[in-house]
Formats: C-alpha cells, structure tokens, sequence
C-alpha cells in the first residue's frame, strides 16, 4: 500500500515523502498515529504541486539574496566611536552598530544576526566584515571604525 507521511518516520521515510508499506502496517500502525494518509491520486498531485511551489519559493529567495550580495560586496561603512587613550574604544563595536551604519549609508537593511563577527572589535582601524543573507549566500563587506 502507498502512503505519504505526514512526520518524519525513523526507518521509513521523511515528511512528504510516498512510501510503500504493508497494508496492515499503514492501517494498525500509521493511520491511528497521524504519521501518514493514503496515496490517492489527488493527494499526490497536490504533494508534487507544494513541492514545485516550494522549489519555486526557495530559488526566488536564491536569486533575491545573490543580488543583495553583489549590492553589499566590497561596500565600505563607517562607524564613529568614543575612543579613549592608546585607540582603545569604550566598549566596543556591535551588530546593532553596524547594521545601523549599513542603512544610514547604502540604505541596505539587514537583520543583525545575519553580520558574523570573529571577534570584538575593540580598537579603530579597517575589518573586514563577513554577512550570511541564507544558507549559502555569504558576502563580505569593509568596516571603518574612526573616533568620532
């Protein structure tokens, strides 16, 4: 008997996918459970629909993010610091700091956690800035830290 899975099944299959099964397996075991319907024709069809839909979703946000990239490859954004004696800042440099800079700048929004910081930045100088728009599609960009 074909079923699709409705949830993940160890040993069986993952969420969506059509599976063949014993018929009493489905019927004892799946069915009462929730983890899986019959594979009717009009329930395949509409499976491999959500698929084409989602595939479709998925190299939109691929493209759109590939072009982000190129906007925001080899930018150069500054940010003003407090600085105190030897170049050292008060504190230190912050996502939040450097997503603001990249708006107020280039108009470019993006969320923080997507900016991935090594390290503090603790001192003025040049960084180079890496940026994860998706999985994927990552990006670098030139951060200034000047006293200000």
């Amino acid at each position: 008997m074909k079923v699709i899975l409705k949830e993940n099944v160890k040993g069986l299959g993952v969420k969506g996918a059509i599976v063949e099964v014993a018929e009493g397996y489905a019927r004892n075991f799946l069915f009462p459970k929730k983890l899986a319907t019959p594979a009717t024709d009009s329930l395949v069809r509409d499976l491999q629909h959500q698929k084409e839909v989602s595939q479709g979703k998925k190299d939109r946000q691929m493209r759109e993010a590939q072009q982000m990239a190129d906007r925001i490859k080899g930018l150069e954004v500054t940010v003003p610091m407090r600085v105190g004696e030897g170049g050292k800042l008060f504190g230190s440099v912050t996502t939040r700091e450097i997503v603001d800079a990249l708006k107020g700048e280039h108009g470019i929004t993006l969320d923080r956690k997507q900016i991935e910081l090594k390290e503090p930045i603790k001192t003025l100088g040049t960084y180079k800035i890496a940026v994860r728009l998706i999985t994927g599609v990552t990006t670098v960009f030139n951060l200034i830290v000047v006293a200000g």
